[in-house]
């Protein structure tokens, strides 16, 4: 019952969160929140240069320091309709698994400590909502946590709200480019042949579409967005495409994007101008199967009658895992839709989710 009532609770916290919006670099609302939830349960939180919220439990000295983080923002624009929705045993609304859960989460879990012990915890913990990990945030706000604790803490655990079925302790290689043409344009019968940016880059991303990469290291090529043109009845004059290009090989990335760099580049001559501009770099890492955080994550999860598969991704644990600190990612429930309108989250499996995750700190922080 204890568990029911705390998913109760961090569900509602949840869903308070999942109404605030929260795109990457407007993370201050949802910020401000969980300061406000912090000094709701008699704890003053603080706020760093970047965003980050903190909050420090000093430890009683006698176990290792841990840090427990989970993002504060989302993928989804200012003016995206947030109403969320319960159907059955489902929550519906954006971004309400990715990551509004694992931010309640944090607060779930302390309430869960201060109930289950021991409290004061064994060790210090250091319990942040991070601003910068989706899009073009650029992991920035973990990169600001790293950078403060480094290895003072003995492990980096990542709260997602979806991943209660993964335990990622591999983080992927990425690569993202602004490719922008331009070109003079002209009338569509007038002045048909001179050359169209959205032609030229087309062709780009319809050649590029078409290489075989590999399964192993896993690589891949995305555009997730394409614009320019002005009517169409207008040779257009400019043309710009946000590519993402993935891989678990630091040097399979480099060989296909600079690949992927030199293609674009090569459509250049006098009327057709091209930038390529790298927006985003994300280090990847990873600590072995074998190590004792990872294990430790096994078993907790196990623990609550979960079977977790051991997994790479893109998260916040890039950031530690690319300087050798160990850092795991966990998850509370199960569900889909993620980055979209049709994001939803299953309640049944949050209190398995917090109950496992409170064991792993338990069992860490004993030594």
């Amino acid at each position: 019952m204890l568990w029911q009532n705390l998913a109760q609770r961090v569900l509602d916290w949840a869903l308070a969160l999942q109404a605030i919006p929260g795109p990457t670099f407007h993370e201050a609302p949802r910020a401000q929140w969980l300061r406000d939830q912090w000094a709701a349960l008699g704890f003053t939180a603080t706020t760093d240069p970047v965003g980050n919220v903190w909050l420090h439990i000093p430890g009683r000295g006698r176990g290792p320091a841990l840090a427990v983080t989970a993002h504060l923002d989302t993928v989804f624009p200012l003016g995206t309709r947030l109403t969320a929705r319960r159907e059955g045993g489902r929550l519906y609304g954006p971004g309400i698994g990715d990551n509004s859960l694992g931010v309640a989460g944090l607060l779930g879990l302390v309430a869960a400590l201060q109930q289950v012990g021991p409290w004061p915890p064994r060790g210090d913990l250091f319990v942040v909502g991070n601003v910068g990990e989706e899009g073009l945030g650029n992991l920035r706000g973990m990169y600001a946590v790293v950078e403060r604790l480094g290895a003072r803490v003995a492990g980096y655990i990542v709260l997602e709200g979806l991943a209660l079925d993964r335990i990622y302790h591999r983080g992927l290689w990425i690569r993202r480019y602004r490719v922008t043409v331009r070109t003079p344009g002209g009338h569509s019968w007038a002045d048909y042949g001179a050359p169209s940016a959205v032609h030229e880059l087309a062709a780009v991303v319809a050649e590029a579409a078409r290489w075989r990469l590999p399964h192993r290291p896993r690589t891949t090529f995305n555009v997730g967005r394409f614009e320019g043109g002005t009517t169409v009845n207008t040779i257009a004059a400019h043309a710009q495409a946000e590519v993402d290009w993935r891989s678990e090989s630091h040097e399979a990335l480099d060989r296909w994007a600079g690949r992927f760099e030199a293609l674009a580049r090569g459509r250049a001559r006098p009327e057709v101008e091209v930038q390529v501009e790298v927006t985003g770099r994300r280090p990847g890492g990873h600590i072995p199967a074998e190590h004792p955080l990872v294990q430790a994550a096994l078993a907790a999860y196990r623990a609550q009658g979960l079977a977790p598969q051991l997994g790479v991704g893109s998260t916040d644990a890039n950031v530690p895992l690319s300087r050798g600190l160990p850092a795991v990612v966990v998850g509370l429930s199960r569900g889909g839709g993620a980055h979209t309108l049709g994001e939803y989250i299953e309640t049944g499996p949050v209190a398995q989710g917090l109950a496992a995750l409170t064991t792993l700190v338990q069992r860490l922080q004993a030594g």
